[in-house]
């Protein structure tokens, strides 16, 4: 069995979220996510180079952000402004 470290993984995970996001041509939902879940993981990865950073914590804190800010749209209009930034 592969044993992949976590950044490993997470790389692993960029690569096919690539390949998924270049066969999407058309503008959707399923791209903007994609496009937003690149970014995440590339954040997060960024972040694990800083050794006193608590990774997890980060995380969190940044998910909390999201789900606030998701909390905050009364349509789906006002949502699907948090997939443009």
């Amino acid at each position: 069995m592969n044993s992949m470290s976590v950044v490993q993984v997470l790389q692993q995970e960029i690569k096919d979220s690539e390949l998924s996001l270049s066969r999407t041509y058309e503008e959707s939902v399923y791209k903007r996510d994609l496009e937003k879940r690149i970014e995440l993981i590339k954040w997060v990865l960024q972040n694990m180079k800083n050794p006193n950073v608590e990774i997890c914590s980060l995380i969190e804190s940044r998910m909390n952000e999201t789900i606030q800010e998701i909390n905050k749209t009364h349509s789906i209009s006002d949502a699907d402004k948090l997939h443009r930034n």
